[in-house]
C-alpha cells in the first residue's frame, strides 16, 4: 500500500509560533502562565500543556495580578487586551501574523466608515476577534445565501477567516458585490491554507482513500475534509492513531494522509506507523491463508498415497501365513499427523532412530532439533530415552517412517501461547528482525508480531536496537485459525509501572525520608520521582528562604532527599518537603548572630 503524506500537513507557522511561545514561558517564567482560550484545537496538545501547568481561561476571575496570559494565534479583540492589562496581567500576544494583518485592515476600514463583512463562522474565535476590531459591528457571512437578505451599503470591506475554502470565498463575494457600491476586497485566506487545500484536492484525486487528521473543533481540519469529500467518498476524519481501523485500509492500494494546522508532528507519525502495522497484519493474514489450500492438497495426496500403499501391504499380508497375521495384530497402526511416544534405539549426529511399536522404525533428522541445524541430536538424546514425535510419513518409499519432533514442540508451544493469552500471562520472545510497522519476535518457534506503537511507552525511532534482545511480552491479539500472534511490550511496562507504584504506595508513610529524582518543574513546584510514583515539592517547601522559581533551587535530573509531608491515597497525590530535610535557619541563628554582633546584610 502506498501512503501519500501531504507536504503541508501539521502545525502551520502561526500555530507553531504560539505553541512554542507558551512552552517557553511555562519553562522560564516565574509567574503562572495561562492562555486566553485554548491555544490550539487539539486535545492532546492541551493535555500536554496542562501537565506543564498551563491552563486555558476566558474568565478574568480566574486570573490574579502578575499572571502571564498568552493571546492565542486566533487573536482577540482590543477589549480583551485592555481588560487583561487592567486586571494586572502581563499579556503576550501570539496572534498569527496573517490574522493580525486582517485585524489591521478591519480596524482601518472601520475608521473610514466602511461596513465590515467577514466570510467565515461567527462563533469561531478568529472571527470573534476580528469582529472586535470592527467595534463588534461586522456582518459574518457563512454562505452565499446570507448576502441575499442584506440591504444596500455605500461603502464596505470584505475579508475572510484564514481557513476559509477558496470556492466559498468566491461565491460569497459574488453574492455580496451587488449590495455594496464601493467594496474594498481583501482575500485574506492564509496562503498555507490555500496550499493545504490545493494539495488535499490533488491527493484525494489520486488515492483510494484519504485520512484527515485534526481536532474535532478545528475549522481548518473540517475544511480539508470537505475538500477531499468533494472528489472522494472514502474520507475519514480522525484525531489520533487510535481511531485508525483495518476497514479503512482494506481494498486500498493508495491512501492519502492530510493533517490540519492543529495537528502536531508526533500524531502524524503515529498515524502513519499504525497504518503500516495494520497493513503488515493484513498482508500476513493474506499470505498465511494462501498456502493453506496447498498444504491441504499435499496432505490429501499424501494420505491417498499412503492408503494405497497400506492397502497393497494389507493385500500382500492376507496371502501370508497365519503366523504373520497374528504378528501383525501385535503391532500398532499409525497414520500421518498422529502424535506417538517412542523409545530411542540409536542416535548419531545426523539422525535419531526411534522404535514406535510399528513394523518399521521411525527416523528424526538433525534439522528437527534446531532451526539452523546447529544442535547435535547425540548431545541431547541417548539410546533408551523416551521421545514424543509426530508421524510425517508412514512410508518414505524405502519402508521407513518419517517422524518430526519439531511439529510436536510447535503444537505444545502453540497450546502454551493460547493458555498464556487466555490467562493473561506474559510470554518471553527473542526479537529476530525489523519489518514494516514493527518487529518480529520468536517465542519458542512461534512467530509474534510487535507493532511499533506497542514497543515502548513512547514512540521508538530506532527499532534496530531491539534485534537480538529477549523481551517479556503480553499477547494482545491471537487468531487460532491463522496462528497469528500480536504482542505488546508497552502493556508489560505498564504492568511493571503499576506494580512498582503499588509497592511504593504500600510502603509510604507521612514523615518518611526518601531519595528521589527531579523529573520536571512548574511555576508552582517540582515533581520528584520517588521510585515509580511522582510527588510534588511545592515552591514553598523548596527552601527556608524566598524562591522566585523552582529552578533557583533544583533542576531536572537532580538527586534529592525529601520528606513525605502528606498523602492522599484516593487521589494518588503525594506532598513532599525539601527544605524540611535541612536545618531551619533559626536553629543556628543564636550561634551565628549573637546579641551585639555586627553583621552585613542585603536589602531585599
Amino acid at each position: 500500500m502506498l501512503i501519500h503524506v501531504a507536504e503541508y500537513g501539521g502545525f502551520c507557522f502561526g500555530v507553531k509560533r504560539a505553541v512554542d511561545t507558551v512552552e517557553k514561558l511555562a519553562k522560564e517564567s516565574s509567574a503562572r502562565v495561562f492562555t486566553w482560550g485554548p491555544i490550539i484545537h487539539n486535545e492532546q496538545v492541551l493535555e500536554d500543556l496542562e501537565q506543564k501547568g498551563v491552563y486555558a481561561v476566558e474568565d478574568l476571575s480566574r486570573l490574579s495580578q502578575g499572571d502571564v496570559v498568552v493571546v492565542r494565534s486566533h487573536g482577540a479583540g482590543p477589549k480583551v487586551f485592555e481588560d487583561l492589562k487592567a486586571h494586572g496581567c502581563e499579556v503576550v500576544d501570539a496572534t498569527c501574523p496573517y490574522v493580525a494583518r486582517i485585524q489591521r485592515i478591519v480596524h482601518e476600514a472601520t475608521g473610514e466608515g466602511r461596513q465590515i463583512f467577514i466570510v467565515g463562522k461567527a462563533e469561531h474565535p478568529e472571527v470573534v476577534g476580528i469582529n472586535g476590531w470592527a467595534d463588534d459591528k461586522a456582518i459574518v457571512l457563512s454562505k452565499p445565501e446570507d448576502a441575499d437578505s442584506l440591504g444596500h451599503f455605500e461603502r464596505g470591506c470584505i475579508v475572510a477567516q484564514t481557513t476559509t475554502v477558496h470556492k466559498l470565498w468566491q461565491s460569497v463575494l459574488a453574492a455580496l458585490e451587488s449590495h455594496v457600491d464601493d467594496l474594498a476586497v481583501h482575500c485574506s485566506i492564509c496562503s498555507t491554507t490555500q496550499n493545504r487545500q490545493s494539495e488535499a484536492l490533488e491527493i484525494a484525486g489520486k488515492s483510494d482513500a484519504v485520512v484527515v487528521i485534526g481536532g474535532l473543533h478545528s475549522a481548518n481540519t473540517q475544511h480539508l475534509y470537505q475538500v477531499c469529500r468533494s472528489v472522494l467518498d472514502r474520507c475519514y476524519k480522525i484525531e489520533t492513531s487510535a481511531q485508525i481501523t483495518r476497514q479503512m485500509l482494506e481494498g486500498v492500494n493508495t491512501i492519502g494522509v492530510i493533517a490540519g494546522a492543529s495537528t502536531p508532528e508526533c500524531i502524524i507519525e503515529e498515524v502513519i506507523t499504525t497504518m503500516s502495522e495494520l497493513e503488515t497484519i493484513i498482508q500476513e493474514e493474506t499470505v498465511s491463508s494462501e498456502p493453506a489450500a496447498e498444504t491441504v492438497a499435499e496432505t490429501v495426496e499424501e494420505t491417498v498415497e499412503n492408503t494405497v500403499q497400506e492397502a497393497a501391504a494389507e493385500a500382500d499380508e492376507t496371502s501370508e501365513a497365519s503366523f504373520a497375521e497374528e504378528f501383525e495384530k501385535t503391532l500398532v497402526r499409525i497414520r500421518n499427523g498422529q502424535i506417538i511416544k517412542g523409545v530411542v534405539v540409536h542416535v548419531n549426529e545426523n539422525e535419531v532412530c526411534v522404535n514406535i511399536g510399528y513394523k518399521s522404525d521411525g527416523f528424526v533428522t538433525r534439522a528437527e532439533f534446531s532451526a539452523d541445524g546447529s544442535v547435535n541430536p547425540a548431545e541431547v538424546l541417548s539410546a533408551g530415552d523416551e521421545i514424543e514425535v509426530e508421524v510425517v510419513k508412514v512410508n518414505d518409499g524405502e519402508g521407513n517412517v518419517v517422524l518430526s519432533k519439531k511439529n510436536v514442540d510447535a503444537k505444545k508451544n502453540w497450546r502454551d501461547v493460547i493458555e498464556a493469552y487466555e490467562e493473561g500471562r506474559l510470554i518471553t520472545a527473542t526479537v529476530k528482525e525489523v519489518v514494516k510497522g514493527g518487529l518480529v519476535a520468536d517465542c519458542a518457534g512461534i512467530r509474534a508480531f510487535i507493532p511499533a506503537s506497542h514497543l515502548a511507552m513512547r514512540y521508538v525511532e530506532n527499532m534496530e536496537s531491539f534485534v537480538g534482545q529477549e523481551l517479556d511480552l503480553k499477547i494482545i491479539e491471537l487468531d487460532r485459525a491463522k496462528r497469528r500472534v500480536v504482542a505488546s511490550r508497552k502493556e508489560v511496562l505498564k504492568l511493571e509501572a503499576e506494580e512498582a507504584k503499588k509497592q511504593v504506595w504500600e510502603q509510604l508513610e507521612v514523615g518518611m525520608h526518601l531519595k528521589g529524582t527531579v523529573q520536571r518543574l512548574t511555576n508552582f513546584g517540582a515533581f520528584v520521582d520517588i521510585g515509580g510514583v511522582d510527588g510534588l515539592i511545592h515552591i514553598n517547601d523548596l527552601s527556608w528562604g524566598r524562591v522566585k522559581h523552582p529552578s533557583d533551587v533544583v533542576k531536572p535530573g537532580d538527586e534529592v532527599e525529601v520528606v513525605v509531608l502528606s498523602l492522599d491515597r484516593e487521589k494518588e497525590r503525594i506532598s513532599l518537603g525539601y527544605k524540611q530535610t535541612q536545618a531551619h535557619p533559626w536553629e543556628t541563628a543564636v550561634e551565628k548572630y549573637p546579641a551585639g554582633a555586627v553583621v552585613e546584610g542585603k536589602v531585599v
